[in-house]
C-alpha cells in the first residue's frame, strides 16, 4: 500500500466521520459495557462462586468457578472484538480510505491529459479531492465532478475541497447514480470508492434486485466513460459481480487488486479501460457506444 504522507489525525481534521460515527459509537459503548462486566465478574469472583454453589449445591465441585471464569472470558473476548471492530472501522473510514484513494490514482497512467473526471458516490470527498490534488499537481486544466445522492453530502464535499485548496478543480452534483445526468462518452476517468455496494440495499444486500441495481450503476459508469477512458472502483463484497459484468460489456485491461480488509470485510480495487472500438460482428466495427444495453 502506498504511503499517503498524512496521518489519521490530519485526515480526520479535514474530513471527520460521516455516517460511520453511529456504528463506531455503538461498538465503543458495547465494548465498554462488556469490559466493565468482565471487570465486575473478576472483582467479585469468589462472591459469585459462593452464591452459585448455594443455589446449586448438587453440582460437582468446581463448577461455579468454571462458570464464572467462562463468563468472564467470554465478556472480555467480546469486548476486545468490539474494540477491534471499532478501530478497524475508524481506520477504514479515514487512513485506509485515503491510502486506497492514492492507489486508485495510480491506475491512470497520464493525469496531465485528463480533462473530465467523475467521482460516483463522492461522500466526504476523500477520493474526489485526491483526484483534484493530482490534477493540480500535474498542472492540468481538468476538472472533477463529485456525484452523490444526498444534498447535505454535496455541501460538505465542497467545504472539504476548499480546505484542501482545490475548490477550483471541483464541482458537485446531487442525483440518482442509476441514471447519471451526463452525456454518453463524456468522462476521461470515472472513479468510485466504497459506494457501489450501498446501491439497492433497500432490497437486501444478497438479493437479485439489489445486484441488478448495482449493475445498473456500473453500466452507467461505462456509458459516460469515453472510449479509451479508465474506470476505477474500490468496493466491498461484490467485486466478482463487477468483474463479470465488465467482461460482458467487453471492457479491456480489467485488473483486480489484492484483497484488503476494510470495514471488517474483503475489498478490492477494480480498474478497466473502455475499448476505443466496439466490435459488433465479424468484420464490423462500430464507434458509437450509445446503443449499448447497460441495464
Amino acid at each position: 500500500m502506498g504511503k499517503s504522507g498524512r496521518g489519521c489525525s490530519q485526515i480526520y481534521a479535514v474530513y471527520g466521520m460521516d455516517e460511520e460515527w453511529q456504528t463506531l459509537l455503538f461498538l465503543i459503548i458495547h465494548a465498554t459495557l462488556f469490559s466493565f462486566l468482565a471487570f465486575l465478574i473478576l472483582l467479585y469472583f469468589d462472591l459469585l462462586c459462593f452464591h452459585f454453589d448455594s443455589l446449586f449445591p448438587s453440582l460437582p465441585l468446581g463448577t461455579s468457578r468454571f462458570a464464572a471464569g467462562f463468563a468472564a472470558s467470554v465478556t472480555a473476548i467480546s469486548a476486545a472484538c468490539l474494540f477491534f471492530a471499532a478501530g478497524n472501522i475508524f481506520y477504514s473510514s479515514l487512513a485506509l480510505h485515503w491510502d486506497m484513494s492514492q492507489r486508485m490514482l495510480n491506475s491512470v497512467s497520464d493525469w496531465s491529459s485528463v480533462k473530465h473526471v467523475l467521482a460516483v458516490g463522492s461522500g466526504r470527498g476523500i477520493l474526489l479531492n485526491s483526484v483534484a490534488m493530482q490534477l493540480k499537481k500535474e498542472g492540468s486544466f481538468g476538472r472533477v465532478v463529485g456525484f452523490d445522492r444526498r444534498k447535505a453530502t454535496v455541501s460538505s464535499t465542497l467545504n472539504t475541497a476548499k480546505v484542501e485548496g482545490v475548490q477550483e478543480y471541483v464541482t458537485c452534483r446531487e442525483g440518482d447514480p442509476r441514471t447519471l445526468p451526463f452525456s454518453d462518452n463524456y468522462f476521461d476517468v470515472v472513479v468510485s470508492a466504497v459506494f457501489l455496494h450501498t446501491v439497492g440495499k433497500e432490497f437486501g444486500p444478497r438479493t437479485a434486485a439489489a445486484a441488478a441495481e448495482r449493475m445498473r450503476v456500473l453500466g452507467e459508469v461505462v456509458r459516460v466513460l469515453k472510449p479509451g477512458g479508465v474506470g476505477v472502483v474500490w468496493d466491498l463484497l461484490h467485486v466478482p459481480e463487477y468483474v463479470q459484468r465488465l467482461q460482458e460489456l467487453k471492457m479491456e485491461e480489467i485488473r483486480v487488486s489484492e484483497r484488503v480488509t476494510a470495514f471488517m470485510v474483503s475489498s478490492h480495487i477494480v480498474s478497466f479501460r473502455k475499448p476505443r472500438h466496439r466490435l459488433v460482428g465479424p468484420g464490423e466495427v462500430r464507434l458509437d457506444w450509445t446503443s449499448i444495453d447497460i441495464c
